[in-house]
C-alpha cells in the first residue's frame, strides 16, 4: 500500500506551503504557494541571501519614494520564480497584505509583481496572486481576473467571504482551517474538534458542497492546518496547501486514505442566486465573530512580519 500522502495526490492537489526550495524539491507537489511569513522565513535561508542584495538593488535604482514597495515586490517574485522553477504548477505570491483595505494599491501592486514575474520570463498564467479576502481585495481581484491576472484570495474564514469571491470568478480561494480551529479551541479547550467535527473542516466542507452545487469554477485549497486530520478529513478537495512537517507526517503513515468530499452534483447544478452586494457581503460576514477577529487578526500579523522583512532588505541597501 502506498502512503497516505500519495493517495492523497490522487484525489487532491496537493500544494506546498512553504518557500524552502530543498522541502519544495523533496515532497514535488504541484503547486507553491509563499506568504509574508513564509518569505520571511525564506529570507534566512543560505541558498536566498543573494536575492536580498539584488532586491535591494534594484530598488535603489528605482524611485526612492516606493524603495521598500520595489524592494518587497522583487524580492517576493525572485523568490516565488526560484520556486516555479521546481513545481509544474502555480507559484501564489502574495500582494502587501498593508494594501488589504485598499483596492486600487491592491490593484497596482499585483500588476507590478506580474510585470515582475513577465520580464523574467515566467507567464502569468503560472502565477497565483494572493490577496486578503477582504471586501476590497475580493473587488481588486474581480478587476484583475478580467485582465487574466489569476488570483488566489487568503485569509479567508467565513461563508460570505467565499461567496463574494465565487461570483466575483476567482481562480482560487484559500480558506485557512487551522486558524478557524484555533479560534473554537480558545473559546471551549475541552471540546472535542476531531476529524470531521473540527470547524475549520465544516467550514471547508460547507463551501465546497455550495461551489460544486452551484457550478462554481473557483478552486478550494484547504490551508493551515494543525493536524494531519483535518488534511484527510479534507481528501477530495481541489487542492490543500500542506506545510513540510504535515507532509513528512502523511509520507510516513502507511495506512488507507478515505476520501471524503466529492462533487455529488456533476452534470445538475442549480440556478444561482444573486450576488452579493457590499452591505449584505458585510451584514453576512460580521455576523460570524470567529471570521471578524481572524481576518483582522491574520492581517496585522503577515503585516508586522512584512516590517520584519523590510528590515532585512532596508539592512541591505
Amino acid at each position: 500500500m502506498t502512503n497516505k500522502l500519495e493517495q492523497l495526490k490522487k484525489v487532491t492537489v496537493v500544494v506546498a506551503d512553504t518557500g524552502d526550495i530543498n522541502s519544495i524539491k523533496k515532497f514535488q507537489p504541484q503547486d507553491a504557494t509563499t506568504n509574508p511569513s513564509l518569505i520571511l522565513a525564506a529570507s534566512k535561508l543560505p541558498e536566498y541571501q543573494h536575492l536580498i542584495a539584488e532586491a535591494a538593488d534594484y530598488a535603489n535604482k528605482q524611485d526612492p519614494a516606493r524603495w521598500d514597495a520595489n524592494a518587497l515586490d522583487y524580492l517576493s517574485v525572485a523568490i516565488g520564480y526560484e520556486i516555479s522553477k521546481i513545481v509544474p504548477g502555480y507559484v501564489s505570491t502574495e500582494v502587501d497584505c498593508r494594501e488589504s483595505y485598499n483596492l486600487r494599491n491592491t490593484v497596482e501592486r499585483a500588476r507590478k509583481l506580474i510585470t515582475l514575474y513577465e520580464e523574467r520570463g515566467l507567464s502569468r498564467d503560472r502565477v497565483l496572486i494572493k490577496i486578503a479576502s477582504t471586501w476590497a481585495g475580493i473587488k481588486a481581484a474581480e478587476i484583475l481576473e478580467k485582465e487574466g491576472i489569476h488570483c488566489n484570495l487568503t485569509l479567508l474564514f467565513s461563508f460570505a467571504q467565499a461567496r463574494a469571491c465565487a461570483e466575483a470568478n476567482v481562480t482560487l480561494i484559500s480558506p485557512f482551517v487551522g486558524r478557524i480551529l484555533d479560534f473554537y479551541k480558545e473559546k471551549n479547550p475541552q471540546a472535542d474538534y476531531a476529524g470531521d467535527k473540527d470547524p475549520g473542516v465544516i467550514s471547508v466542507s460547507t463551501i465546497y458542497d455550495w461551489y460544486k452545487k452551484y457550478g462554481y469554477n473557483t478552486i478550494i485549497m484547504g490551508a493551515s492546518f494543525r493536524n494531519t486530520g483535518e488534511i484527510e478529513s479534507l481528501a477530495g478537495c481541489d487542492r490543500l496547501t500542506i506545510g513540510p512537517g504535515l507532509l513528512e507526517q502523511l509520507e510516513a503513515d502507511q495506512g488507507q486514505l478515505e476520501v471524503k468530499l466529492t462533487n455529488q452534483y456533476e452534470g445538475k447544478t442549480e440556478e444561482r442566486l444573486p450576488a452579493l452586494t457590499e452591505d449584505q457581503f458585510y451584514w453576512e460576514h460580521n455576523k460570524d465573530q470567529m471570521a471578524i477577529v481572524k481576518l483582522a487578526e491574520g492581517i496585522v500579523k503577515f503585516a508586522a512580519d512584512t516590517e520584519t522583512l523590510l528590515n532585512v532588505l532596508r539592512a541591505a541597501k
